[in-house]
């Protein structure tokens, strides 16, 4: 871990919020510069999807003497996932939280991920094993911090809540909260409306509560699923979506926080 600059979690106390589909996004994101070098690792045990949504499925994993490889879906942008373990993606990981304990724990320690700007972790729902395994075996190498995802029901917010009480109580850093799904807008005639009303005010006002940084809000596009379902980016998919436009936002400002962060003096990793 010594050689990846950046770290982030992406974390989200619900299922089915979007949480594999913006880490798979941000990796496309920041990997768009060639100079940037960027890893990202599924540590969803049992549901692994980046390997479907990064069109991945099917790949295997080389082991050399520095390590595993990881799956390159571009020279700048390295994937690791149980997924690329498993004979057949209908396979289920039946596995205890030692067992998975120890897989992550050997991602982070056995993968040769090289020299890499940022490292993005997808993690499962909930505040369960993997994640204190992600925090505690990344402690010492330094997290940016974690990037929440909701959707603006208060299901999902409540959910949220305990997500950022986690984050602090094994003192992670939040980098703040991504609203999924805020409202759908047309891709033909552009008119908007609220698919998941924010009964108790969506994650803004969640968010002014808690006293985190809201990220920003991405509407909610059928054309993403269509993206992830293809194991293509969206942003090549759609690039004048306002959804797209909100990733963009999002990124800019993930990036913006982690410059902040970096040490001074400490020039780009892969310059």
């Amino acid at each position: 871990m010594k050689s990846v600059k950046h770290k982030i979690l992406v974390l989200s106390g619900k299922g089915g919020v979007g949480k594999s589909t913006f880490s798979a996004h941000l990796a496309h994101g920041l990997a768009e510069d060639e100079n940037t070098q960027v890893a990202l690792l599924d540590i969803d045990i049992c549901g692994p999807s980046i390997p479907k949504i990064m069109g991945l499925e099917g790949e295997q994993v080389h082991q050399s003497g520095s390590g595993w490889s990881p799956v390159f879906l571009e020279d700048n942008l390295g994937v690791m996932s149980v997924g690329f373990l498993l004979s057949s993606p209908d396979d289920a990981v039946i596995w205890r939280g030692p067992k998975k304990n120890g897989m992550i724990k050997q991602f982070l320690r056995d993968v040769d991920w090289g020299e890499v700007d940022y490292l993005i972790v997808d993690t499962p729902p909930g505040t369960s094993d993997e994640h204190l395994s992600a925090v505690q075996y990344l402690a010492a190498a330094h997290i940016d911090g974690a990037v929440i995802i909701t959707t603006p029901q208060e299901v999902s917010l409540q959910d949220v809540r305990k997500e950022i009480s986690f984050c602090r109580k094994v003192k992670l850093p939040v980098l703040g909260v991504v609203e999924n799904m805020t409202s759908f807008v047309c891709p033909k005639c552009q008119k908007e409306s609220q698919i998941f009303p924010p009964t108790t005010g969506g994650a803004e006002v969640m968010c002014q509560d808690l006293q985190v940084p809201l990220l920003g809000r991405v509407p909610l596009d059928p054309r993403i699923g269509k993206s992830c379902d293809k194991g293509q980016s969206f942003f090549v998919e759609a690039p004048d979506s306002p959804a797209t436009v909100a990733y963009r936002s999002i990124i800019q400002r993930i990036q913006d926080f982690c410059s902040l962060r970096q040490p001074k003096g400490e020039d780009h990793v892969s310059s």
